[in-house]
């Protein structure tokens, strides 16, 4: 049978593809001033139009653009609204076994937004009119409001705020408009299906993240709160036919790992809580913990397993996911369950370390499994 979680969530990426050869050089020539930005823009276009027939062609009902355009997953996103300056920090985010680049967003004046100076309205703009063309979705992924407010918090970066905030919660507010504005941007554009990407739930549930990433002195509880009212008040009061999703991840860089832990700990406010339509969870390996918090998903909410790794390039056994699912269902039923991923295939333009076609061998998996499920 074709369930209504079919109808609702159809087959899905979760975002991000490995970037072609050929934009990766575009992208160092235009860096090292060897091509105009116009230049770019073309190798850009054709890689996103190339990307787009291949995800029709393998069965996608929903498609991005990649993340073609973009050196990270959140940072480009930042940089766009009004009042954050793109610096070099000095450090890069600490994973598990490596170091990224440095780059970070801190604030150099008030919060604003301004769609005709954010470059993700134009981006998106040609996604959809490829999508319509192809007769499939467009989806927007963008960080949530909570990664944004981590960023502008990250150590030595909180220590500007002040210069142009008088409290906290100032900030927070502008934080919201920026972001329900930004929304309502896409919108206008045509989009219908945005995606939360949010590693700070991920990074909550891992307590040494917090002393060796953010530092000490954060109180978890407090930022769970903090974390549901940034994401909450800027999805507020949105059209009833545009759907928000969030992503939740523990960290996806060059195949490595930030953060480590089970959901059970933020069950209670993320799933019970945040008021999203579906939650694209990190379920690939045992550092991600069980299925029980999956109890605490309320309303009529679904959840994609993210069960199938974009990290490695080894085909997962059939089989074992498929028992995975049945596993998950002990807690939340069949038709509020979907499957895919963990993650995107390149968070940042470094990529996974796996190839193209890897890359697509896994979506066909988890397109075959979603078939025998729930079909």
């Amino acid at each position: 049978m074709t369930t209504n979680t079919l109808q609702k969530i159809g087959f899905q990426h979760v975002g991000s593809f490995l970037r072609p050869e050929s934009l990766k050089e575009a992208r160092k020539q235009f860096a090292n001033g060897e091509i105009t930005a116009t230049d770019l823009e073309e190798v850009e276009n054709e890689a996103i139009a190339d990307l787009v027939e291949k995800q029709v062609a393998i069965g996608l009902d929903v498609v991005t653009d990649g993340e073609f355009r973009r050196s990270y997953w959140h940072l480009d996103n930042f940089w766009g609204f009004n009042g954050i300056e793109h610096f070099n920090y000095g450090q890069g985010y600490l994973f598990a076994h490596e170091e990224t680049r440095d780059d970070s967003a801190r604030l150099n004046g008030k919060l604003s937004f301004s769609a005709d100076k954010h470059p993700f309205i134009k981006h998106f703009q040609y996604l959809k009119q490829l999508a319509d063309q192809a007769g499939v979705t467009a989806k927007v992924t963008i960080p949530s409001p909570s990664q944004f407010y981590a960023e502008l918090v990250r150590g030595k970066n909180a220590l500007v705020i002040g210069d142009y905030y008088d409290s906290q919660e100032a900030l927070y507010e502008d934080i919201k408009k920026v972001y329900h504005e930004e929304i309502l941007s896409f919108y206008d554009a045509g989009a219908r299906i945005i995606q939360l990407d949010d590693c700070t739930w991920g990074m909550l549930v891992d307590p040494k993240f917090w002393e060796t990433m953010a530092g000490v002195g954060f109180d978890i509880d407090e930022l769970k709160r903090l974390y549901l009212d940034l994401n909450n008040g800027a999805i507020e009061n949105l059209p009833d036919d545009l759907t928000i999703n969030t992503h939740v991840c523990r960290g996806n860089y060059h195949s490595d790992w930030a953060s480590s832990g089970a959901y059970d700990s933020v069950a209670d406010t993320l799933f019970a809580k945040e008021n999203v339509a579906t939650y694209f969870l990190e379920y690939d390996s045992q550092r991600a913990g069980g299925f029980e918090p999956l109890a605490k998903v309320s309303g009529d909410k679904q959840v994609v397993l993210g069960l199938i790794t974009s990290k490695t390039p080894e085909l997962e056994d059939k089989q074992s996911i498929i028992n995975r699912i049945y596993e998950a269902a002990k807690y939340l039923p069949l038709d509020r369950l979907w499957l895919s991923t963990q993650c995107g295939f390149a968070s940042t333009e470094e990529g996974n370390i796996l190839t193209e076609k890897q890359q697509w061998d896994k979506l066909k998996l988890v397109k075959e499994i979603i078939e025998e499920v729930w079909h």
